[in-house]
């Protein structure tokens, strides 16, 4: 709160008279990141299509604001415009016929998803920004490093390096995505 009025030029007193408190802050954030959502009109044959597209977009605006994914895995939706994204996911999944604890349940892995992977990421980005040579960025590294470990220790590590390593841009994000939505339905 006190970096953010240094930078607003004021006191921090001065925005208590606004926010609560950081979780406050966090929250008014979250809000206007979520009101840059665009929600489809439910539609039961392109539901899969639909749910990936809402998810994909708050991938997309929270890593436009690193750090705002760690506000995102502690919060609980109360802001008008989270809600209005909850709200509109519910619709899509039940749209798709997916029951209602399971749409549910799965709105809020999905939110958990998509904060964790965007949180990963902003990680990395610190990291590679701070020069911390200690992290492993690129692949090539970590196929060196699978390349050395003991063949007998590590039989699946090593012959499957090449897979434990694939994916470019969004990849991985797309694939745990797809398990999740197609999971839901064949529940």
């Amino acid at each position: 709160m006190r970096r953010l009025a240094d930078a607003l030029d004021t006191g921090p007193a001065s925005l208590y008279a606004h926010v609560v408190n950081k979780a406050d802050l966090d929250e008014l954030l979250m809000g206007r990141l979520c009101a840059k959502l665009d929600l489809p009109e439910p539609d039961a044959d392109a539901w899969r299509e639909q749910i990936r597209s809402v998810c994909a977009q708050m991938r997309d605006q929270y890593l436009k604001y690193p750090g705002i994914s760690r506000a995102a895995l502690a919060m609980a939706p109360t802001d008008l415009e989270i809600v209005r994204v909850n709200e509109g996911m519910l619709a899509i999944l039940l749209a798709g016929g997916i029951a209602p604890q399971a749409a549910a349940w799965a709105i809020d892995a999905l939110f958990l998803y998509v904060a964790s992977y965007c949180l990963e990421w902003s990680i990395a980005r610190q990291r590679a920004a701070d020069d911390d040579t200690e992290w492993v960025l690129d692949r090539s590294e970590l196929l060196r490093r699978f390349a050395t470990l003991p063949a007998a220790t590590f039989p699946n590590t090593t012959r499957l390096a090449a897979e434990l390593t694939a994916g470019e841009g969004h990849d991985r994000f797309d694939f745990t995505l797809g398990l999740v939505v197609d999971g839901l339905a064949h529940h």
